[in-house]
């Protein structure tokens, strides 16, 4: 399964490197690193539904459900 957060839709991302000779980076090739979302297995629950889910859920996404309400983050997620 691919490493994307469930609420979010954070994935993976491809950036450069940066290169402390600024001025030589021509010269300097340093290449492009893969950034990986923060992705954490949480255990939610849900008191509408009266139970709780397994989540991989970015901190962002745990903000967003801090925020909006369990219930609410998942139906807008499509989950629910």
């Amino acid at each position: 399964m691919a490493r994307v957060c469930e609420i979010t839709g954070k994935s993976t991302q491809v950036g450069g490197r940066y290169s402390n000779r600024v001025r030589a980076t021509q010269f300097n090739p340093t290449g492009k690193v893969r950034r990986k979302a923060n992705l954490q297995k949480r255990r939610i629950y849900v008191p509408e539904l009266g139970k709780s889910v397994i989540l991989d859920v970015s901190t962002k996404g745990l903000k967003t459900v801090k925020k909006v309400g369990a219930y609410a983050a998942l139906k807008k997620a499509g989950i629910i």
